[in-house]
């Protein structure tokens, strides 16, 4: 099944599960007295391999000697475990890591076609336990909670010793289990949840578990690459991020660990990928760009901060025949980066493309929200203006480099200040989209866009409560009209989910869950936007 529609990448391999020969590094156990879980990535192999999530949850599970951790995915076929070849009713557990809202479909489909009963509350102990993480579970995992035994709040190296010492227990029973789960913190057990605070788990040293590229291929999303892990968390705190508040405080491996772990890959892979929502703010990234360069790597980078914008680092990167950078300016007008909290000037987004192209780095890509709280049109003509002034710096460089700019709309997040916020409705949206596209295409700007009808889905299971379970459920096909035939078969107002703005004193559905911020923090936040927001219309 395809997401072409939502905008997302895809392949014409993404829709099969490759052949282990493809692979390095797969790791096979026999079952013989050992726990056998299966990790599932709710999506095509295609991606889920570049996800490196999977690549540390599978590396750690398998460490322990007396567990077999088997990889699935969403398949046109009968879902079976890659290294098996086993249907997922035969595992002990069915792990899921979940980052995206939208393949919350996948989910509900992998269950049916696994022949596991839908609700947790059907299973019996023929049934493995269900169990998800991930960052959507983390910020709100009430849309999914009927389906699951076990919702994980946290990062998985906090949290699955816990889980697998208690999975162990080969004596226990289903009910025991999940009852000794529920007194821990960093698991939401809903069939026996107290109604105490959960708190989100997370791992203080990173270096005590370094994650990279587990298993390598060609036949992936990224397969040109070996994928380090930098860092992990934001201190910015832009207040439409999820980021900083569900891996908060930022943490970065070590430089020594680093460059043994891209040491390791180039055995492997010529290109290393640097993996980290803020890897840029890494103390000692100019010196890891140097190390990896005399090492003979190519480097691959995700989003650079524009504000700090270390010229050596960008003098490494321009050394390493680094290609194409992207940064993400959010906003086209100083007003509205102000009231989301990006902590940047149009000077500074114009300084950061002036450094980037005098050394001849030649690809630049921008990344822009729509739909902000309290945008006009104004706000996007202003996206427009400043992209042809990236242009125009760009093109008197004279390096024969392109700018692209990716588009999505804003979907208001649990577990950040803009949570209680509504999402712009659809014509809007498209309004918006339209005058980007007569501003920017005819000056040769590419642009890339998401559906803003599947944002609004995106939206509607962000914010959702266990009422999206029915929906989801009930869904007959996985397409537009699917959706809406599930929301009327269901009753629901998912106009409340979406264009809808809460009042801050009202429960919310994940109230349970305590990211780290606190509710008073987040208003705050919130209203200091507003306030942000009204002066700037003065």
């Amino acid at each position: 099944m395809g997401w072409d529609d939502v905008g997302r990448i895809r392949h014409a391999k993404a829709n099969r599960i490759l052949p282990l020969q493809n692979e390095q590094g797969t790791i096979i156990k026999d079952w013989g007295g050992r726990l056998p879980i299966s990790l599932v990535y709710p999506n095509s192999y295609f991606i889920g391999m570049s996800n490196l999530g999977i690549h540390a949850i599978y590396k750690f599970l398998n460490n322990y000697s007396d567990v077999v951790c088997e990889r699935a995915f969403q398949d046109d076929k009968k879902i079976l475990s890659l290294e098996s070849k086993r249907p997922l009713i035969d595992f002990a557990a069915v792990a899921f890591s979940i980052s995206y809202e939208l393949d919350y479909f996948n989910v509900v489909d992998i269950l049916r076609r696994s022949n596991i009963p839908l609700y947790a509350s059907e299973r019996d102990e023929c049934h493995p336990l269900v169990i998800a993480g991930g960052a959507c579970i983390t910020a709100n995992p009430m849309p999914l909670a009927p389906f699951f035994d076990c919702l994980c709040i946290g990062e998985a190296e906090s949290i699955l010793p816990e889980l697998l010492s208690a999975l162990s227990q080969g004596t226990n029973t289903r009910e025991t289990v999940l009852k000794e789960l529920a007194k821990l913190q960093g698991f939401y057990i809903p069939l026996y949840h107290s109604g105490t605070i959960i708190h989100r788990q997370w791992l203080q040293n990173l270096d005590d578990f370094m994650v990279s590229s587990t298993v390598v291929t060609a036949d992936t999303e990224l397969g040109n690459l070996y994928l380090i892990e930098v860092g992990r968390g934001c201190n910015w705190s832009c207040r439409f991020c999820l980021v900083s508040r569900a891996f908060c405080p930022a943490r970065y491996h070590s430089i020594d660990n680093l460059s043994r772990q891209a040491s390791k890959g180039l055995e492997y892979r010529k290109r290393i990928g640097l993996v980290g929502p803020m890897f840029s703010d890494h103390p000692q990234i100019g010196e890891l760009i140097t190390r990896l360069r005399y090492m003979g790597a190519d480097i691959s980078l995700s989003s650079l901060r524009i504000n700090p914008l270390s010229k050596q680092l960008l003098d490494e990167m321009a050394k390493g025949d680094i290609q194409t950078v992207t940064l993400a300016p959010e906003a086209g007008s100083q007003r509205l980066r102000q009231i989301v909290g990006k902590k940047i000037s149009q000077d500074d987004i114009l300084t950061a493309v002036t450094r980037i192209t005098d050394r001849g780095i030649k690809r630049l890509k921008l990344y822009f929200m729509i739909g902000l709280p309290s945008e006009t049109d104004d706000d996007i003509e202003n996206i427009i203006s400043l992209s042809i002034m990236c242009k125009q710096i760009i093109e008197k460089g004279g390096t024969g480099g392109r700018l692209s700019l990716n588009i999505t709309p804003f979907v208001p997040k649990a577990g950040t200040p803009f949570q209680w916020l509504p999402m712009a409705d659809i014509p809007t949206l498209k309004h918006r989209l339209d005058i980007l596209k007569k501003g920017l295409l005819p000056k040769g700007i590419k642009l890339r866009t998401e559906s803003v009808a599947w944002s609004h889905i995106q939206a509607a299971l962000a914010r959702g409560d266990t009422k999206m379970a029915g929906v989801l459920s009930n869904m007959e096909e996985i397409t537009l009209a699917g959706w809406r035939k599930a929301v009327d078969k269901c009753q629901l107002d998912s106009d409340h989910y979406v264009l809808e703005g809460w009042d801050i004193n009202h429960d919310l559905p994940w109230d349970n869950i305590e990211l780290g911020s606190s509710k008073e923090n987040l208003i705050s936040e919130l209203n200091k936007a507003m306030a942000s927001a009204k002066l700037n219309k003065c």
